[in-house]
This record gives structure tokens, sequence and C-alpha cells, in this order.
């Protein structure tokens, strides 16, 4: 078994009951966080980023509020934090020219840390594994809620 890296949207889905996909995210955590979750920089400062801005949310709450929210998650026995230590370029060179547009780069960066790692990717983007060719078996390393 290897550890899932949650995507934004699923840190987000998870940790924030209004948003649409929370229910399917609880359920998903909690069949699977026993093999290990994990978040990185990018999708912690993104969480951040994205609950604390009024115009996600009429909900939204200061950023220190959404920090105290996500520092309370990172708690979790299985929850394991994974360091960047990859190049982006070195990360994206998993996608050649399928890369298509300017919205898949962090995506695809997160996917390429998961493979880095040897750990999977959650994510609610069902078009996510179009950036690999369809016999890849980096495909496997996708797993969509």
């Amino acid at each position: 078994m290897s550890c899932f890296l949650l995507d934004v949207n699923v840190l987000i889905a998870l940790l924030w009951p209004p948003h649409e996909a929370h229910a399917r995210a609880q359920r998903w955590f909690a069949h699977n966080a026993h093999q290990g979750w994990a978040t990185c920089a990018m999708t912690e400062a993104g969480f951040a980023r994205i609950v604390s801005n009024p115009a996600f949310s009429r909900r939204a709450v200061s950023p220190r509020d959404a920090l105290e929210v996500l520092s309370g998650s990172l708690q979790h026995p299985a929850h394991r934090f994974w360091t960047e230590d990859i190049e982006v370029t070195e990360a994206l060179a998993h996608f050649g020219r399928r890369l298509l547009g300017h919205q898949q780069i962090t995506d695809a960066y997160l996917l390429g840390l998961a493979i880095h790692k040897k750990g999977r990717l959650a994510t609610l983007d069902a078009s996510l594994s179009s950036v690999l060719p369809a016999q890849s078996a980096a495909r496997a390393r996708v797993v969509l809620l």
C-alpha cells in the first residue's frame, strides 16, 4: 500500500463541510486514511488560500482560522508531510506534450510528486489522468474520489 497525496480540492472537500463533495471525501477518507495520507507545502497553502478567499464562499474564514483547521487535521496519526523535493521540470517530464493548458500545471506537478514518492494522488479531477498516456502504469497513481 502506498500513501495518498491529497490534492487541494480533496483537502478542501474533506475539511470544509459546505463543500459539495464533503460527504464523498469523508467516506473515502474513512475507508482509505489508514493506508497513509499526505500533504505538501503546495496543498496546505492552497487550502488556506482558497478557504480564506471571500470569492470562494460566503463562509470564508480568516487565513489564521484556515490554518487552525488544517493544523488540527495534520495531527491525524496516518498523516505524512511530503517535502517537495523534485523540481517542477522533472515532475512534469512524465507528461511531455500531453500538458495542454496552464490549469494542468499544478495538478500535474502534484501527480509527478506522488510518482516520485511512490505514492498516489487523490483527486476530484476526472480529467487528470489524461496527462498520462493511455498505457502508462502511472495512471494507477491517480485515484479519483
